[in-house]
């Protein structure tokens, strides 16, 4: 289908706008360190971080989330990231030059994030990131794939909803923006699984890679 030109642009987090990985990644052995065990691949952690802390738990203990030591070891490992949050993690390239050229230009872009706030606001300040939207996953009731914050970002930057490119790197960033009448925008440069086929995803655009997205973003650039 022809792409929708987006008055807004509205980023996912994680794998999607910042590569978060690398810090995740050192939080994640850290735990695995703590009960005496080995690091794991960084690539074999960079597939789990989308699925959040619970996920990285398990892909580092083998404690599912009902499992007792669970959530004492979430909180481990969330301790440990707090500590050391925006030390590797960078925007994607060439994302990170188009961003600047964008919000430059006082174009209307935002972050929707299933992140809490607490973890957010850190890192986006290291990385000098202004949004003119931020919904974080403690700032409603609710929380993607819900389209409730899609929507309240659109609020807040002036645009509708149908206006706006909703980008990220997960089955519930696509079903989100699907059901909040976004451009639903897939990447497959960001933390997907090995058993996730992110093309099979809803979507209505998918970019393989970070350059191709920023060469069809730059088409709208005014």
């Amino acid at each position: 289908m022809p792409m929708r030109a987006p008055q807004a642009i509205l980023f996912d987090l994680d794998g999607t706008l910042v590569d978060t990985a690398p810090d995740l990644a050192e939080a994640t052995n850290a735990l695995r360190a703590h009960h005496g065990l080995a690091p794991l691949p960084f690539e074999v952690i960079r597939r789990q971080v989308s699925n959040g802390g619970s996920a990285l738990v398990t892909l580092a203990l083998g404690l599912e989330a009902s499992a007792d030591g669970h959530n004492q070891a979430r909180q481990f490992l969330l301790d440990a990231y707090e500590q050391a949050i925006a030390v590797h993690s960078r925007v994607f390239s060439p994302l990170d030059v188009w961003l600047q050229e964008w919000h430059g230009d006082q174009r209307p872009w935002g972050i929707v994030t299933n992140k809490p706030r607490r973890y957010t606001l850190p890192l986006l300040e290291a990385l000098l990131l202004q949004p003119g939207a931020l919904l974080c996953a403690d700032d409603l009731s609710v929380k993607k794939p819900a389209p409730e914050p899609l929507w309240e970002a659109a609020r807040r930057l002036g645009v509708d909803p149908k206006h706006c490119w909703y980008i990220g790197d997960h089955v519930r960033d696509m079903e989100a923006a699907a059901a909040a009448g976004m451009t639903a925008v897939a990447v497959g440069y960001g933390y997907i699984s090995e058993e996730d086929d992110y093309q099979q995803w809803p979507a209505d655009i998918w970019f393989e890679e970070c350059a191709a997205l920023v060469d069809a973003l730059g088409e709208f650039k005014l």
